[in-house]
Order: C-alpha cells, then sequence, then structure tokens
C-alpha cells in the first residue's frame, strides 16, 4: 500500500515534468514488482515517465503495476477471511476470446488518460477534462465498450465538477488513482471480455440487502445462498438491481423505484425463499436476474441460513480486474459478542456512537453509516444486539463489519430487524408517508418529462 501510496502522490502534480519526490514515487513502485514477470516493463516505464517522455503504452505499464498491487493485498485479506470463516473459495474460469471492435476509440480513451496523468491532478483545468466527452458519445452506443464509456463519462464528470485542480484544498488520490488505472486497463482490447455465463437452478435463501444511494441513483443488491439442484455444495450469490432516481426521493421511497424490476426484493423483505430456474449468473456469482426465471418458495428465515446454510457455502471468485481491497464485502454471521459503544473520531463524525463489536477475543468495528435509513434497522438496535448477519468490508486499513440485519430483544421478546425489511411494502407510517411522497414525485416528473417530449 505504500507504493501505492507513493505512486498516486506522483500523479497529482502530474508527470509531464516530474519533480524529485514524484521520480521516487516511481521508483518505489518498479522496485515493488521487481519479482514479477511486469518487472522489465514497469522498470522502463518508470524511467521513461522520471524523465517526462512516457509514452501510453508506458503509462498501461504503471496502472498495470497499480492494479497488481492492489490485487495482490485484496487476495491477502481474503485468505486471510477463507481462513477465519472455513469457507472455500470459486475458481474464476478465463474468459473466452471475444471479437476486437473500435480499437481506434480504445486508442482515443487512453490518449486522454495518459494527458491527465502528464497534467497531474493538480493540473487539470476544463480544456483538459472535456477531452472526454467525444470519446464517450462515441463509445457509449456500442454495448461491449458501455462500461469503460460509463467509467469515463463518471470520472470526467467528477473532475470536471473539482477544476481547476490547483485550487483544491483536499485531492482524492487514492480515488481517482483507482479510476484512472481501471480505465487504462480497460483501453487495452481484451481486458473487458467477460468470463461465461452459466445458469442457476434451485432454491435462493436470501440473507439481506445492502441498499446503496445516491441524490440521482439507488442500488439494492441481495446477498444470498444457493442451494443447486442437482445436490452439489452450496454457494454465495448476488443479484442486483439500479434505478436512476430524483433527489427528492429519499428513505422507504427509494423502494418505489427498486421494487417494480426484481421481485427478489420483495421476498426478501418478506423471509421467503426463491425457486430459481435457467437463471443466468456470472462466475462472479452474480445472477443477471430475470423474473421469468423465478418463483416464490416457502418461507426461510435468514437467521437460519445463516447458522446452517452460510458455513459450507462456497465464496465467490473474484475477477482479476476486480481484485481491489474496496471490492471485499464478504457474508457473515456473528453472535456471542460483546458490544462497546464509544465517541466518533473526527474522520467518522456522524452524529452518535461508535460501535465495536468484540468476537472471539478480538475487536471490530461496526459499520453503521452504511445503515440505510429505508429501513428499520438503526444503529440503536445494532447495539442492542446479540447476533448479526453482515458483510465483512476493509476500509481505511481494518476490518468492518455492515449490519445487514440483527436478533436483538425489545420488551423481553426477541426480535429480527432487518436492514432490507421495507423492500416489499410496510405498515410503519414513517415508511408509508415516505412511499407515498416517492409516488407523487415520480408522477409530477414522469407528467412533466411527458409533456416536454409532445413539444
Amino acid at each position: 500500500m505504500a507504493a501505492v501510496d507513493a505512486f498516486d502522490r506522483a500523479l497529482v502534480g502530474g508527470l509531464l515534468r516530474p519533480q524529485p519526490a514524484q521520480v521516487a514515487g516511481l521508483t518505489e513502485l518498479a522496485h515493488s514488482v521487481a519479482g514479477t514477470p511486469l518487472a522489465s516493463r514497469v522498470a522502463e516505464a518508470a524511467e521513461k515517465a522520471a524523465s517526462g517522455v512516457a509514452s501510453e503504452d508506458h503509462f498501461v505499464a504503471l496502472a498495470a503495476a497499480r492494479t497488481a498491487l492492489l490485487g495482490s493485498v485484496h487476495d491477502a485479506l481474503a485468505s486471510r477471511l477463507d481462513e477465519v470463516t472455513g469457507r472455500t473459495r470459486g475458481e474464476m474460469t478465463p474468459p473466452a476470446p471475444a471479437e476486437r471492435q473500435a480499437v481506434n476509440l480504445l486508442a482515443a480513451a487512453r490518449s486522454w488518460l495518459s494527458d491527465l496523468a502528464r497534467a497531474g491532478w493538480q493540473g487539470i483545468d476544463h480544456e483538459v477534462v472535456s477531452g472526454a466527452a467525444q470519446v464517450v458519445s462515441a463509445m457509449l452506443p456500442d454495448p461491449a465498450l458501455r462500461r469503460l464509456a460509463t467509467l469515463l463519462d463518471g470520472f470526467s464528470a467528477e473532475l470536471a465538477a473539482s477544476c481547476p485542480g490547483a485550487t483544491l484544498e483536499r485531492i482524492p488520490a487514492r480515488r481517482w488513482g483507482d479510476l484512472w488505472s481501471r480505465a487504462m486497463l480497460l483501453t487495452l482490447p481484451a481486458a473487458a471480455d467477460a468470463p461465461p455465463t452459466g445458469t442457476a437452478t434451485g432454491r435462493l435463501l436470501p440473507l439481506g440487502i445492502d441498499l446503496r444511494e445516491h441524490a440521482t441513483s439507488a442500488q439494492a443488491q441481495v446477498h444470498a445462498v444457493f442451494e443447486p439442484a442437482d445436490g452439489t455444495a452450496p454457494r454465495l450469490v448476488r443479484a442486483g438491481v439500479s434505478v436512476p432516481k430524483p433527489d427528492t426521493v429519499v428513505g422507504a421511497g427509494v423502494w418505489q423505484l427498486l421494487r417494480p424490476h426484481m421481485s427478489l426484493l420483495a421476498a426478501a423483505g418478506e423471509g421467503r425463499s426463491m425457486s430459481l430456474t435457467d437463471m443466468p449468473v456470472t462466475a462472479e456469482g452474480d445472477l443477471l436476474w430475470s423474473d421469468e426465471h423465478a418463483r416464490p418458495g416457502e418461507p426461510a428465515d435468514a437467521f437460519v441460513t445463516a447458522r446452517v446454510a452460510l458455513p459450507t457455502a462456497t465464496d465467490t471468485a473474484t475477477a482479476p480486474l476486480d481484485r481491489h481491497p474496496a471490492r471485499i464485502a464478504l457474508p457473515v454471521f456473528l453472535e456471542g459478542y460483546t458490544i462497546e459503544k464509544s465517541e466518533k473520531s473526527e474522520g467518522n463524525a456522524n452524529g452518535g456512537n461508535a460501535l465495536t463489536f468484540t468476537v472471539a477475543g478480538q475487536p471490530l468495528a461496526v459499520d453503521t453509516d452504511r445503515i440505510p435509513a429505508a429501513g428499520p434497522l438503526t444503529p440503536e438496535a445494532v447495539a442492542g444486539s446479540s447476533a448479526c448477519i453482515g458483510l465483512l468490508r476493509w476500509d481505511a486499513g481494518r476490518y468492518r463489519v455492515q449490519p445487514l440485519a440483527v436478533e436483538t430483544t425489545v420488551r423481553k421478546k426477541a426480535l429480527a430487524i432487518h436492514a432490507g425489511a421495507w423492500a416489499g411494502g410496510t405498515t410503519d407510517k414513517a415508511a408509508v408517508k415516505a412511499e407515498k411522497a416517492a409516488t407523487d414525485a415520480v408522477t409530477v416528473l414522469r407528467e412533466r418529462a411527458g409533456r416536454l417530449l409532445r413539444k
């Protein structure tokens, strides 16, 4: 991670006329991969970049080295988690060669990313950033290029909102380094090739819903255990749905937008299993959800699934380009822990208290900031819990658990509280009010959009 940070600092000032500190960062990156097949190419790239004469191929090599380092960190962390959980991990099937298309557009994207590296984050201005617009417009109509086009579109918009770079008080060097290196590697013709997609037939047992919400978009991802009909070992899978949204739709109103697109949300919210027949699934365990391949099953308690089925489930494999510590989100079941409250630090000061689970004598931070407002789960419920289904993540140099559901006692009565309990609907007064407000807002916006289209 020190080598990654050193290279990220070099990108801050730009690689057109590198200063001694930037040269040291490039050298550290090259030394970190000296024992790998990347060694000679990265050493040459670092030397050329240190002289201010790096070509696009040299920038690709530097991006590859940075990505490989983060991949090694991901693998080390995942290996530790496998030891702790006792679960095995699936293997990634190499992708089949795909047709090579639009090499000129890939080269244009690579040229723009190289210009960014030369300018550096402190040197960006609207003229440099606007160079992505034409490339993105040309890429978007081609489904094979849409992954890179979407990344470039969001990245350039973020940079444009930060121009001029010379006036920035704080530069997100790690984040922009991640986006730059990912985009640079995706300009290679074979990088975006997807592993073969299979099908899944069997029973799906939901564990919980991870809801992510931004001002103009929302995503719900259901984590579940899949039991194949052929009797082979169960495995962890995910199914997600993303929608654009007005910034006026908040809280439980988000479910109004998500629910119509995936019947699994209602099943998970109601505590039911799903029967799948030939559901498409990727090598990484992502179900390409289609309601045509699913039907509601019997009631399935998520905590029973977590106690019985989760320990024997195979973890998902990770595609090479997705090997990054930020991608770790491992479903786990915890119980028998003690809970400690403390005031939140300055870097995590969203109000309230910070929670720490002590599990088998080891402290584990609880990421209460990830608990969505669109559900009944609260930090207070987590603080009084006795068991937890969560996602284990790696954040800021330590493991953190994001609660998806907890078992707690309310008025001497055992109760399970799920973050996604309102996904299928609710009678909670505040949630019902939020859903009605969302319905009204979306109706008005659709009417206005219809008028504009008619004009």
